[in-house]
């Protein structure tokens, strides 16, 4: 399976995302953007309690 890592950047914040070639899909962090979209302090604690 061939796959790639990289960040994206969103308002100056970094996303951290995955490319999988064989299924053609990107794959986000979802604790980095809950960080990105609540401004939240501990954006994985956030995720914790969702």
């Amino acid at each position: 399976m061939a796959q790639s890592t990289s960040i994206k950047l969103f308002e100056d914040k970094n996303i951290r995302t995955l490319w999988d070639e064989n299924q053609e899909q990107w794959y986000f962090s979802v604790v980095d953007v809950i960080a990105v979209l609540t401004d939240s302090t501990n954006p994985r604690h956030y995720w914790n309690v969702l």
